[in-house]
């Protein structure tokens, strides 16, 4: 039958402590038919996988997370994390470096917790998987620029980190218009294969019906909602079409926990292994 449930989570990296407050992970889980069947926030690596396991009904779903969830390498960048500018670094994406001495890695201890309560870390080199709890690395990134239903033809949208060509006095209200246009093409994936409707929970569509706001902390509570948004999406994208449209970043790492620190990205032609951007 496969897998009929994708989320998507926008991890918060840092596990917080006695003096500093957890940021909030943006979660959502949609269906085959796009449908959201539930998105919002958690907070705190506990809560959020109270939050799968409320919602990962039937014994088999796929998470997608935006969080390094295998590091292994002592130092520098990992392998998927390197491929990630060589793949789409024309399009001015590119990923932060994570290893074994990065302060943040709350992606490893939610892997390391949700292996513990039955779910599979799929590194994607064998494929999507058919059936299970399945839990794999994303970046949205890749997904806005990789996939072409979102018309980011020539570089990545603006919603998140200011370019140097704008003002520092003009980035929030550049910011919101920025994100007022993802969210209006992420809507055109009502009819997209695999869909998403915004639309069909109250949380999600709000996107829809309120214009981005300027203020920090609240412009930062819609971007993770976006966020898990894409991850859910690039989750169904990877079940519905594999390797036809999506490419294992990192597939070639040496395996020393079991299985390759990867990122599963939707990918154009020309950013696959062997496009003209290799």
């Amino acid at each position: 039958m496969g897998i009929e449930r994708f989320i998507g989570i926008d991890l918060a990296w840092g596990e917080g402590g006695a003096r500093a407050k957890v940021n909030e992970t943006g979660v959502a889980v949609v269906d085959v038919r796009g449908v959201v069947i539930d998105c919002g926030w958690t907070s705190g690596i506990e809560e959020t996988m109270a939050w799968l396991a409320g919602v990962a009904v039937g014994g088999s779903a796929l998470a997608f997370v935006d969080a390094p969830l295998v590091v292994d390498n002592p130092a520098g960048q990992r392998v998927c994390e390197r491929e990630v500018g060589r793949r789409y670094g024309r399009w001015k994406v590119s990923a932060n470096s994570t290893n074994l001495r990065s302060p943040r890695r709350a992606g490893v201890l939610l892997r390391e917790g949700l292996q513990r309560s039955g779910w599979v870390y799929d590194d994607g080199r064998g494929g999507p998987p058919t059936g299970g709890l399945v839990v794999s690395e994303c970046y949205p990134y890749t997904t806005l620029v990789g996939a072409a239903e979102f018309g980011y033809d020539q570089e990545r949208p603006t919603y998140k980190r200011r370019p140097a060509r704008v003002a520092t006095e003009r980035w929030r209200a550049v910011r919101a218009e920025a994100c007022d246009t993802l969210i209006a093409r992420m809507a055109r994936l009502a009819s997209a294969d695999p869909p998403l409707l915004l639309s069909s929970h109250a949380v999600s569509r709000r996107l829809l019906d309120e214009p981005s706001p300027q203020r920090a902390a609240e412009y930062k509570h819609r971007e993770d909602l976006i966020d898990a948004l894409l991850c859910a999406w690039t989750a169904a994208l990877w079940a519905r079409h594999g390797p036809a449209r999506c490419q294992v970043l990192g597939a070639e790492s040496v395996v020393a926990l079991g299985a390759a620190p990867t990122i599963i990205a939707p990918a154009r032609p020309e950013q696959m292994r062997g496009g003209a951007t290799s």
